[in-house]
């Protein structure tokens, strides 16, 4: 028979947050009708997750990739791929009941790329442009390429460069082009000889798609898809080499941005991830504070339906455990600095653990990478030289 976790009661969880905030926002003389319609667009988008209270099975346990539920509803042992391939859709029906679906292939509709300035940086031409990511939606990215590749005198593979928080210059931080340093691996990586691609995330900086009236339950499915979409374009570029698939590299924001996107695009074939996770079970401590709508990961740019999970975490239906396996056997370079003040170093490594079955078991033993550098929440110039090694690897193996 199978087990069923207990019902639960979104009102209880997240709409008393919901109202609270619009309260506030009545409340005040500063109210706008913007603003208003903000907060009710969040309040819909959480809401939708979890209105059916029919009993769900038992989450299967995160630290224990070699099962999974056959189409009765029985627990069984991984011992193919073939199985792993029935967890790792579970896993994919887990991140889609948190973060919205994956659209459909119908939005892939022309991308209609336009730059909008152009600059010589040394080595590379580096241009500001945005595509059509959807219809009724533009994607701002910058796009790198190296000059003798412009020349036409090879052609390029490529790297999703997937940029951290930054409220202020967005996907600028990629490029060097202020924030902090240490974050510019779009530029190092274009200097070396890649083409580079830097969308932009969004509900940050300066780009501001209204998630609600395309269709988005969350920040982070908005964020995946314009990626998969950048990919597209990166494939489109006659000067780009994509015989072996596409790297992917984020710090902190862009370290779980390039996890999430390449579980669901598998054109991207090595990934780098800096700063960029621990177990949700182990964020921040487990404290229930940041669990809250409007929080933490339960922002409406991250996944606001998160904070139906507020007091019971163990039940949230995809964790990092599960993503890393998803990714297997591609090579995955993790930076998880022992100082890092967001993401717990030993909660990535019980992480790691859980996934590695996975990769021993597709043959891809070894190239789950887990380093951890004397710093904090940083991306030390020797371990991005490592990573660069790493997508040279794959990507570029004549160089090595």
């Amino acid at each position: 028979m199978t087990e069923a976790r207990s019902k639960t009661s979104w009102g209880e969880n997240v709409s008393l947050n919901a109202v609270q905030a619009l309260a506030m926002v009545i409340e005040s003389e500063n109210t706008c009708m913007a603003t208003l319609r903000h907060i009710l667009v969040a309040a819909v988008i959480t809401f939708g997750c979890s209105l059916t209270a029919a009993e769900e099975p038992v989450r299967l346990d995160r630290n224990n990739l070699l099962q999974y539920r056959d189409v009765g509803g029985r627990i069984r042992p991984v011992r193919t791929s073939a199985d792993w391939q029935q967890r790792r859709a579970d896993i994919l029906r887990g991140m889609q009941e948190v973060m919205g679906k994956l659209p459909s292939q119908e939005r892939r509709v022309p991308l209609e790329v336009s730059v909008e300035e152009e600059a010589d940086a040394g080595k590379y031409t580096r241009r500001l442009i945005t595509y059509q990511s959807e219809p009724g939606s533009r994607t701002t990215a910058y796009l790198c390429i190296p000059k003798d590749v412009l020349a036409d005198k090879r052609k390029s593979p490529a790297v999703l460069c997937l940029h951290s928080t930054d409220d202020t210059v967005g996907h600028k931080v990629a490029l060097g082009l202020g924030g902090r340093p240490g974050r510019q691996y779009a530029a190092e990586l274009a200097e070396s000889g890649y083409v580079t691609l830097s969308p932009s995330y969004p509900h940050m900086a300066d780009y501001w798609p209204n998630l609600a009236r395309l269709g988005y339950a969350s920040g982070t499915m908005k964020a995946i898809w314009d990626n998969s979409r950048g990919l597209d374009l990166l494939a489109s570029l006659p000067y780009v080499d994509d015989s072996r698939g596409f790297g992917a590299i984020g710090h902190s924001l862009g370290g779980h941005n390039a996890i999430y996107t390449a579980v669901f695009d598998t054109r991207i074939t090595v990934v780098v991830s800096s700063c960029g996770f621990d177990s949700y079970l182990h964020y921040y401590g487990g404290a229930e504070d940041n669990w809250y709508f409007g929080k933490g990961w339960c922002q409406l740019r991250y996944m606001p339906r998160l904070s139906n999970y507020r007091g019971r975490l163990e039940v949230i239906p995809f964790d990092f455990h599960e993503l890393l396996g998803a990714l297997a056997p591609r090579p995955l370079f993790v930076n998880a600095p022992l100082h890092d003040g967001n993401f717990r170093w030993k909660s990535v490594d019980e992480c790691a653990a859980a996934a590695r079955p996975i990769y021993e078991l597709l043959d891809g033993k070894g190239n789950l990478i887990i380093k951890h550098p004397d710093c904090g929440h940083d991306f030390p110039a020797e371990l991005r030289v490592e990573a660069y090694g790493v997508f040279d690897s794959v990507l570029r193996p004549e160089s090595k």
